[in-house]
C-alpha cells in the first residue's frame, strides 16, 4: 500500500513536539499506532520502520521523545557520541513527561479523521519499547508491540525510577514482546521477570525470541539481522491484523 508522509506539531506542557505521521494513501479509516523510536529519535532507520508499518494499513504517529531537550527535527547520530547524547537525554526526561507525551499523541490519533474509532495500538524499540509498554496503561490502547524494551524490571527510563513493572495489572490490551537472546541490555533475568509479570497479571501476550543482539531491527547498525527482522515483522503484522480484525 502506498503511503503519505507529513510532520505535525503538538504542544505538550508548553513544549513543541514534532510528530511524524505516515498514513495509507487510499482514503479510508485505518487503525492508529503510537510509534516510539529508540534513543536516536527519528533518523532514517526509524522513519523506514514507521513507513513500512504504515504500508500495512496503519496511521503511524511517531513523536520526538526528547523534544523538551533537543531542537525540533534533531536526528541523533547512531554512533558513540550519539549514544551518549541519547542516553543523557533519556536520563534527564521526567517519567511524567513521557506519559504526558503519550497522552497527547493518543488524543491526536483519536481526533484524526483517518483513524478508525477504538482502534489504537502502540509499538516501540529499545527505550521506545518501554514507552510502548507504559502506553498500554492507557485505556485506548488495544495492543502493544515492544521490541527489545529496556529498563522495565529495573525502572530505568528517565529521571527517577519508573513504576512500570508494578503497574502491569493496568494493561487491558494484548501484548507482543520481541526479544533477542544475545541482547545484554535485556538479559535473561529481565526477560523472565517481564514474562512472569505478564503471566501473573493475566495479560494476554506472546513473546518471540530471536538469536539476535540489541537493536537487531535497525538497518543502519552493525547488529542488524535481516532474517530476524523479516521474521519479527511477520509476527508483528500478523499480531496487529489479528487484533484489529477482532476489535470493533
Amino acid at each position: 500500500m502506498q503511503i503519505t508522509k507529513r510532520n505535525i506539531d503538538l504542544r505538550v506542557d508548553d513544549s513543541l513536539m514534532r510528530v511524524y505521521v505516515a498514513s495509507p494513501k487510499p482514503p479510508g479509516l485505518y487503525p492508529g499506532i503510537l510509534f516510539y523510536s529508540d534513543i536516536y529519535q527519528l533518523g532514517g532507520a526509524m522513519i523506514r520502520l514507521a513507513n513500512y508499518l504504515a504500508g500495512y494499513g496503519y496511521v503511524v504517529a511517531a513523536p520526538e521523545i526528547f523534544h523538551r531537550l533537543e531542537p525540533i527535527g534533531l536526528m541523533i547520530e547512531p554512533d558513540d557520541l550519539g549514544r551518549m547524547r541519547g542516553n543523557d537525554d533519556a536520563r534527564r526526561t521526567a517519567i511524567a513527561d513521557y506519559d504526558a507525551d503519550c497522552r497527547a499523541v493518543i488524543d491526536f490519533l483519536k481526533a484524526e479523521s483517518s483513524v478508525a474509532p477504538n482502534k489504537i495500538s502502540t509499538l516501540g524499540f529499545c527505550i521506545g519499547g518501554h514507552l510502548a509498554f507504559r502506553a498500554a496503561f492507557e485505556s485506548e490502547i488495544k495492543a502493544s508491540v515492544c521490541c527489545y524494551p529496556t529498563g522495565i524490571p529495573s525502572g530505568k527510563l528517565g529521571k527517577g525510577i519508573a513504576d512500570t513493572i508494578d503497574r502491569v495489572s493496568e494493561i487491558n490490551g494484548e501484548m507482543l514482546i520481541v526479544l533477542g537472546t544475545l541482547d545484554p541490555h535485556v538479559p535473561e533475568n529481565d526477560r523472565q521477570t517481564l514474562i512472569k509479570a505478564l503471566e501473573n497479571a493475566n495479560v494476554t501476550h506472546k513473546v518471540v525470541l530471536y538469536k539476535a543482539e540489541h537493536t537487531f531491527m535497525r538497518d543502519d547498525g552493525y547488529r542488524y539481522d535481516s532474517a530476524a527482522t523479516t521474521s519479527a515483522w511477520s509476527e508483528i503484522t500478523a499480531f496487529l491484523a489479528g487484533i484489529f480484525a477482532d476489535n470493533s
